[in-house]
């Protein structure tokens, strides 16, 4: 802020600094209004990781249960010897799930 000195008037002075302050007051009124003004703008995007997992979690939940007395039969014919594993369905069951893994 300038001084002049040909005018050394305290009363002048103390005008000025309230004019300066007004000023940046209505300033930074102006500019909170411009922010609101603007924050009806705002926008939300979903990155497509977020959709990815967003279907992922669909597919969790539409997951087959887990049947518990099937796995409890098949642990039983295993250990006493009663389950039969057929090699040609085993090899192309292996075969199928290679292919889709490419």
């Amino acid at each position: 802020m300038a001084i002049n000195i040909n005018n050394l008037n305290a009363s002048n002075q103390v005008q000025q600094a309230q004019q300066n302050k007004v000023k940046q007051h209505s300033a930074q009124t102006a500019s909170n209004n411009a922010q609101v003004k603007s924050s009806g703008q705002d926008s939300v995007s979903i990155t497509p990781q977020a959709k990815q997992l967003n279907e992922l979690q669909k597919k969790a939940v539409d997951a087959p249960v887990i049947n518990q007395k099937k796995i409890d039969e098949l642990k039983k014919a295993i250990s006493s010897g009663d389950y039969k594993i057929n090699p040609e369905k085993l090899a192309a069951s292996i075969a199928n799930f290679e292919f889709k893994l490419v």
